[in-house]
């Protein structure tokens, strides 16, 4: 496979990487086996905290140093890792650049940025990107509600949030929810956005370690099978759509004990045992494919696509 010409931009510039795609940093998925191919493509891997395993973190990034020697980068998933000692495990670790998520960008950027570190902060809305950008993050993950995973319950989608976004700052932004492949990375791009993120698309690659039950259900699935849980509470959750989770849509409030048995849905096989967090982005899915082939394709679309749009000006 013929790896496509490097993209040069604010993006790839502030990152170390060839290609603006970020791999997401799903808890128990995002590990050194699904990152470092995804680093070893061209792109950012990154390892997750969400899980709150950080003695496995701590093993994984030891890991991630054997099989990559290319960037990769760290989640700090605030709402679930709240003990302030993460940081200092992040910086002792020699990470350079870190997305913070689910908290006030204000807690630990200016902690990191002194240790040197690139900070983008996850945003779901136009305020909340403000208030990053005055926190002194170096970029924003602007992410629309169709994707899957943790959301806030007034969810906004990608193609309103990320223009109004780029109409407000000035900062390199990563657009997530909703891209898979070269043509939404494009339309993101005309949309204003310099990255892109990929959650559900990296969930069924084929060095994702979870069960093939899952990937399969991503790529069987339509763009209408997730659900979103929590719309009158918090946090929001978008999901694959199964008996559990149908049920669950109804409930004014989905505690998050019902993912207490998620590792026997991730590696396990059994789909209705916990939550399968999933993105709309299923539906346009319809192959598992390796991590190197998704990147190269995603490139090369991505090319054909805006050149397709040039000549028809």
């Amino acid at each position: 496979m013929t790896s496509p010409a490097p993209i040069r931009n604010r993006v790839t510039e502030l990152l170390g990487v060839d290609y603006p795609i970020v791999q997401a940093p799903m808890g128990w998925i995002a590990r050194s086996t699904l990152a470092s191919a995804v680093s070893n493509a061209g792109a950012l891997g990154i390892i997750e905290t969400s899980s709150g395993e950080l003695e496995a973190v701590r093993q994984e990034i030891a890991r991630m140093r054997e099989l990559t020697a290319k960037p990769f980068g760290v989640n700090v998933a605030q709402m679930f890792v709240r003990d302030p000692s993460i940081i200092d495990f992040v910086v002792e670790q020699g990470v350079r650049f870190v997305t913070t998520s689910a908290g006030d960008p204000r807690q630990y950027t200016s902690t990191l940025k002194a240790a040197g570190l690139t900070v983008f902060h996850v945003v779901p809305t136009l305020s909340a990107a403000l208030k990053a950008v005055d926190a002194g993050v170096d970029g924003l993950v602007v992410e629309g509600g169709e994707g899957g995973g943790f959301k806030n319950p007034r969810d906004v989608s990608t193609m309103v949030l990320l223009p109004l976004v780029r109409s407000k700052v000035d900062v390199p932004v990563i657009a997530a929810g909703g891209i898979c492949d070269g043509v939404s990375m494009a339309a993101a791009f005309a949309l204003g956005a310099e990255g892109v993120q990929m959650g559900t698309r990296m969930v069924s690659a084929s060095e994702s370690p979870v069960h093939d039950n899952w990937k399969s259900a991503i790529v069987e699935g339509a763009e209408t099978d997730t659900v979103f849980l929590n719309r009158l509470s918090r946090p929001g959750l978008r999901a694959l759509r199964t008996e559990r989770t149908s049920r669950l849509e109804r409930d004014e409030n989905v505690p998050l004990s019902e993912m207490s048995r998620v590792k026997d849905l991730y590696f396990g096989g059994d789909m209705e045992a916990s939550i399968a967090l999933t993105g709309q982005v299923m539906g346009r899915i319809e192959k598992v494919a390796s991590v190197a082939e998704i990147i190269e394709e995603t490139i090369t679309a991505y090319r054909a696509t805006v050149a397709r749009l040039a000549s028809e000006v």
